[in-house]
């Protein structure tokens, strides 16, 4: 079994186990930058329009095929009236694990009825051979359709909804309803995740000690206290993406990467960004790529250090690779030790859902639409990454919070998710003109702070890697990054999806990745020679950047410096700002 095999999942399941919290996780918004439906609303992306009517056109081009599926169709219809089809749920499809969907006559057919209409429309769509930009905007449609059409989501029939009414006397349905009523009131309009009072930042999140050791207007930047007599010589930064809080890095005791470096004897800083409003309309990729680099600047200050790493995520990853080619341009790369890019994607090639929903027209339309307001809403970046992943992050928590009138149960990555921060409208309309012009990948094209960026310039060695389950930066997307930079470049592949990749503290027996000793250009030749390694890839990073740190010293006396004093305890006032 592959690795993709072995993490795929099927939809519909309680939130309440791990599979469903993972599940979640990996469908949290990330790729900001590629989502422009989140400046103009998720609901225009169900209306009709030229992908749909090209898929008509191109179906009834095709009339023997379209007879074809209508006889397949029709002649299991008949199977199922008569009690003789063999249509059943895939095993882990978690939507129908209740008995009652396969043991009662009337349910076993209502979910074969389902099956039957699935594969009719998933089959058509694979018909109707559109290009790459038609078939995903249709499938778009045709698959949430699909996934909303589950007979699991009705209220009338769901064996789960009348369970549990009758346990509570009714009380589910009262409750379910309350929270349909408070869930649409107010953006994001999809079904909580995560109770809003589940966790406090400070107490239960975001708690490895550490201290505010610079503030801007843009951000802080936190400094980690060492926990270890000796700690490597070169200083670790974290650039987090620029439309979530930092805390990601920095989640519950035990499940924190930050935790876990400091606790490897790595000087470790993190960049926290502030959560902006209109009057920041005009941050834009310079205004936080001169962040990036003041902050590279504050870390080695006080860890008198001669270079630092970078540890950039998302579009994080994006800015830090453009300062990384600015330093190379102006002659301070040197600067620079190493360069890590979690589940970034500089190479925008269109691949996948994400990339194929965005157009010219779109992107000016959503740049006007963040201009007009100042910035771009976190939380309308959550509605539509929770439609592009309808099965896991609308439907699931549809039966639970409604039909069964339960309230979600805590999950950190869950609660961090919800935990949203805007974008300035400046650095909305630069990373849409990044992904349309697939600026990174072509020497000269986009600028960063004053000089051109070419990353094949960038030669420092570099750790990169992706999640074989992303469904948001595809894992052969990212691997692209190995043909741009100019170094040495080590891929890893996770065998999680985009967050659950990030978030992968040892001890977890179901998690490995994937390497290999070289990476040859079509990723495809990468994956048939590499080595799969169980464990997590914690270790293995925090042994290839403690080679890359200037080896060991004795550790600092206390936080920050004469010069950068401490401010605040971690994690600082920023992360509270809503």
């Amino acid at each position: 079994m592959s690795p993709a095999e072995g993490d795929r999942r099927d939809p519909g399941d309680s939130p309440g186990s791990s599979d469903a919290f993972a599940d979640a996780a990996d469908g949290v918004p990330a790729l900001d930058l590629l989502l422009s439906d989140a400046a103009l609303g998720v609901l225009r992306r169900f209306q009709p329009d030229g992908s749909v009517l090209r898929l008509g056109v191109s179906l009834a081009r095709q009339p023997r095929s379209l007879a074809r599926r209508a006889a397949a169709l029709g002649t299991e219809l008949g199977r199922i009236t008569a009690g003789r089809s063999a249509l059943a749920p895939a095993p882990r499809d978690r939507r129908f694990t209740d008995p009652a969907w396969t043991q009662n006559p009337f349910l076993r057919r209502i979910v074969q009825l389902y099956l039957a209409g699935a594969t009719a429309a998933e089959s058509l769509l694979a018909d109707a051979e559109l290009g790459w930009r038609d078939a995903e905007r249709a499938g778009f449609i045709v698959r949430n359709l699909v996934d909303a059409a589950a007979p699991s989501n009705n209220p009338l029939i769901s064996p789960a909804a009348w369970k549990a009414l009758i346990d509570t006397g009714g009380l589910s349905a009262v409750r379910g309803a309350r929270a349909l009523a408070s869930d649409l009131s107010a953006t994001p309009r999809i079904p909580a995740m995560v109770s809003p009072d589940a966790f406090e930042v400070g107490r239960d999140l975001a708690v490895t000690p550490g201290a505010v050791v610079a503030r801007t207007d843009i951000c802080e930047l936190i400094q980690y206290e060492p926990t270890t007599p000796r700690v490597h010589q070169y200083p670790l930064v974290i650039v987090p993406p620029m439309i979530n809080k930092f805390y990601i890095t920095d989640l519950s005791p035990g499940r924190s990467l930050a935790e876990y470096l400091v606790s490897q004897g790595h000087q470790v800083f993190a960049i926290s960004w502030r959560n902006p409003d209109a009057r920041h309309r005009d941050w834009g990729l310079d205004a936080y790529g001169q962040a990036v680099a003041d902050a590279l600047d504050t870390a080695r200050s006080i860890c008198g250090a001669e270079q630092a790493s970078i540890f950039g995520l998302c579009s994080g990853g994006i800015v830090s690779s453009m300062v990384a080619a600015s330093l190379s341009a102006t002659g301070r790369l040197d600067q620079l030790a190493t360069l890590y890019l979690g589940v970034t994607v500089l190479d925008q090639t269109p691949e996948g859902t994400v990339a194929a929903l965005i157009d010219e027209q779109t992107a000016e339309m959503a740049i006007a639409a963040s201009q007009a307001r100042g910035y771009l809403d976190g939380r309308s970046l959550a509605e539509v990454f929770a439609w592009l992943r309808p099965g896991d992050l609308i439907w699931t928590y549809w039966v639970n919070n409604y039909l069964q009138g339960q309230a979600p149960p805590p999950f950190d990555i869950l609660y961090w998710n919800a935990d949203t921060t805007r974008m300035p409208a400046a650095l909305h309309r630069d990373f849409i003109e990044l992904v349309l012009d697939r600026a990174l990948a072509k020497p000269g094209t986009a600028t960063m702070l004053g000089s051109l960026v070419d990353l094949s310039r960038v030669d420092v060695d570099a750790y990169v890697i992706a999640g074989i389950a992303d469904h948001l930066c595809p894992w052969q997307a990212c691997y692209r990054t190995t043909q741009l930079l100019g170094g040495d470049v080590r891929f890893v592949l996770s065998s999680s999806g985009h967050i659950a990749s990030m978030v992968n503290p040892p001890g977890n027996k179901k998690a490995r990745f994937q390497v290999s000793a070289t990476n040859p250009a079509d990723p495809r030749d990468w994956l048939k020679t590499a080595e799969t390694v169980p464990g997590s890839w914690w270790p293995d990073y925090s042994s290839w950047l403690a080679a890359r740190s200037g080896g060991e010293q004795d550790r600092p006396g206390g936080l920050g410096s004469s010069q950068f004093s401490p401010l605040d305890a971690a994690p600082g006032l920023y992360v509270l700002d809503r």
